[in-house]
């Protein structure tokens, strides 16, 4: 472990402490609800809206049960989608958001659930529309969309949350309390893996040729969006959007968010100074042609992203590893135990230990277990949500009925999305650190990758 600078355990608790008062100050500020009436009884039902309800949309409006679901949008109204919208009958059925946004003037909230590459365009017409909004993760399919959704919903003064359930965690919590408290010293290196992609994905998969019918249930133009139109194929949709560019965002836009995100918050880590990365031998020699390059994500990848200090904590170098790519195995770590879990891992290297969880930050303990049965926890500095991960989209339903913004509300998760999403752009410029302002959100020392931090869109579609 490198020893750059030395740190004071009193001041960087200091630091910490103050951090997290800023980050519980954020559930103090004012919000809007229904009719713009901040006093909503917790009792009185919110009129609730979903699209995309065929995957985890299925999931987030389960847990809107309790409340009222009244409008479902899909723009393939086969397979789970149709099983999903049979659990609802009340709630009228749109294929295109637009119409529906439109036309049902009671919605106070709106889940979005959709591929990424529809993310943002969704979201911000939700926003528009005043209504509050649940989008899932990674909130948007480019850096410059994700701080779009930030600014405007800021602006519009609705209540936000992306679904990175993890943050609603004990685990997420436990993580940054026991940080803060100096358990294993000042943090210089972090190291996050995961098992994505678990898709055909680069060598395995290329774009198909054939042309098979589209689906009576699916509007193929819709699900397709802000993105240039190209043949139906089912491997597109209903299934590996996430390996390829122009629809998903990769492994790290599936996992990212969840894996990353103890590390984001509890190192009060916002935009990285530079991130480069290194991807599979052989797609790599692909990717010297330019059509290769944003046909798919590489099928494993190193991303080193270079954070500065923050006061008197150290600055922080985070690796991510995908497509089995996994860290060095820390000599601390018992023979035989399972680094992280099935789904990956964090590895926080300390200057005066090692803290170790699983993915969404669970199961957080330091190594060996003898430092951990040694260790004695502070006490809880950080409120803890109702249900944990499972408590994540109540927690926002919560927020839009009394004000206080939710966990992951959008001025947390936008910066730590632009983030994860600058990790892709490194990806699409492979072997070389590209130097990033975040505040101005421009790569300062390429143009080439400086053009895909804002995407364009086919007619008929903006933000």
């Amino acid at each position: 472990m490198n020893h750059d600078s030395p740190i004071n355990r009193r001041d960087f608790v200091k630091t910490c402490a103050a951090a997290a008062a800023t980050t519980a100050a954020y559930s103090l500020l004012p919000g809007c609800t229904r009719a713009q009436n901040p006093s909503l009884s917790p009792n009185e039902k919110l009129n609730v809206a979903v699209i995309g309800i065929g995957g985890m949309g299925g999931n987030n409006t389960a847990d809107c049960a309790a409340e009222n679901i009244v409008a479902i949008a899909d723009v393939d109204a086969g397979g789970y989608a149709a099983k999903n919208i049979a659990k609802y009958p009340k709630a009228r059925v749109y294929k295109d958001f637009r119409v529906m946004l439109d036309k049902e003037k009671t919605i106070d909230a709106v889940i979005v659930a959709t591929p990424d590459h529809t993310h943002a365009v969704i979201g911000m017409a939700v926003i528009n529309h005043g209504k509050h909004v649940f989008i899932q993760k990674p909130l948007a399919h480019s850096v410059a969309e994700a701080r779009a959704l930030t600014e405007a919903a800021r602006k519009a003064k609705v209540m936000t949350q992306m679904g990175n359930q993890g943050h609603s965690g004990d685990g997420t919590r436990m993580i940054r309390e026991w940080i803060a408290d100096g358990a294993i010293g000042a943090v210089r290196d972090v190291h996050i893996w995961t098992n994505r992609p678990v898709w055909p994905q680069s060598i395995e998969v290329g774009r198909p040729t054939e042309t098979p019918p589209v689906p009576a249930t699916l509007d193929w133009d819709l699900w397709l969006g802000p993105r240039d139109v190209r043949p139906y194929h089912p491997t597109y949709h209903p299934g590996t959007w996430r390996a390829w560019c122009d629809f998903g965002t990769g492994s790290l836009g599936d996992l990212g968010c969840h894996l990353m995100d103890c590390a984001f918050w509890s190192l009060d880590l916002k935009y990285p100074v530079s991130v480069e990365g290194n991807i599979s031998t052989y797609w790599s020699a692909l990717w010297k042609n330019v059509e290769a390059r944003n046909e798919q994500y590489p099928r494993s990848s190193i991303v080193r992203f270079k954070f500065p200090a923050r006061g008197v904590l150290p600055a922080v170098k985070l690796t991510w590893w995908d497509g089995g790519m996994m860290p060095p195995r820390p000599e601390a770590l018992e023979k035989g135990r399972e680094m992280g879990d099935s789904d990956g891992g964090v590895l926080f290297l300390g200057d005066k230990g090692i803290l170790m969880s699983g993915c969404y930050g669970r199961s957080p303990r330091l190594i060996p277990e003898t430092r951990m049965q040694a260790y004695k926890r502070p006490a809880p500095t950080l409120a803890r949500i109702p249900g944990g991960e499972a408590g994540h989209v109540k927690d926002w339903l919560r927020a839009c009925k009394d004000g206080r913004p939710s966990s992951a509300n959008f001025d947390y998760s936008g910066p730590f999305a632009e983030t994860v999403l600058m990790g892709n752009l490194a990806i699409r410029f492979p072997n070389r650190e590209l130097q990033w302002d975040g505040e101005a959100m421009k790569v300062t020392n390429n143009k080439d990758a400086d053009a895909y931090v804002r995407r364009t869109y086919r007619k008929g579609w903006t933000l």
